[in-house]
């Protein structure tokens, strides 16, 4: 986005407000004025010690208005359950001839499940596939033995959210072309599984903030005062 137009943005609401979620989603939203359909992104600054492994916050939701996004989803599979996670679209399906493509650096996917059979070959590909963030996990339900229902979670707008070291946790709620319901709907379902997925070691306030920005705009604050965020 030019200067210009971020600057228009920027006119457009107070930055150091705090607006309630349908308002902020608004403002996020026409804060899109790019050429192509920008994505409309949350970050929650979280409370916990990503240092911490009973800290971490991972998981998935699943948006109920989908992404916007068309997920390319490679599945490590043999057999059977290979023949499955093709029938349910996968765009990449195999085992040790998969693992040659990501050798060789062709990863032309978001996502990759595997079955837990698969992981000791899987596991030879973290280096590849983890600084990626590709690599399956069981707590995400990458690894599972139902491929095809995986395949057709992930596509149909299931998403994945992990906290980065400094404890925000970032997820794409969707396209500035959906429309205000529909975005709501996506954050209020992240906002209930963030708050499900608290560490019971957390200590303090566990939501301290939260933003919503599209992909070249500025950032709108979220007033936590006006949702039911626990403490």
């Amino acid at each position: 986005m030019s200067g210009k137009k971020y600057t228009d943005s920027l006119k457009a609401y107070d930055r150091e407000a705090f607006y309630g979620p349908t308002e902020a989603l608004k403002l996020a939203k026409n804060s899109a004025k790019a050429k192509f359909d920008e994505n409309i992104d949350v970050v929650f600054r979280l409370g916990v010690d990503p240092r911490k492994a009973d800290q971490m916050v991972r998981g998935t939701v699943a948006l109920p208005s989908g992404t916007g996004k068309t997920l390319r989803v490679a599945v490590f599979a043999a057999g059977e359950a290979a023949d499955a996670a093709r029938e349910a679209g996968a765009d990449k399906v195999g085992a040790d001839d998969l693992a040659a493509e990501v050798e060789a650096g062709q990863m032309d996917f978001d996502l990759a499940i595997a079955t837990p059979d698969m992981m000791p070959l899987v596991g030879r590909l973290g280096r590849t596939l983890g600084p990626r963030g590709l690599m399956p996990n069981p707590k995400t339900g990458t690894v599972t033995t139902d491929v095809a229902k995986a395949v057709e979670e992930f596509k149909g707008g299931k998403v994945e959210y992990r906290t980065d070291r400094y404890g925000n946790v970032h997820v794409r709620l969707g396209k500035a072309s959906f429309d205000e319901a529909a975005l709501e709907a996506n954050f209020r379902a992240v906002l209930d599984e963030i708050q499900r997925a608290k560490p019971a070691s957390a200590k303090g306030r566990y939501i301290k903030k939260i933003s919503l920005s599209t992909t070249m705009g500025p950032g709108v604050r979220v007033d936590t005062g006006r949702l039911k965020v626990e403490e």
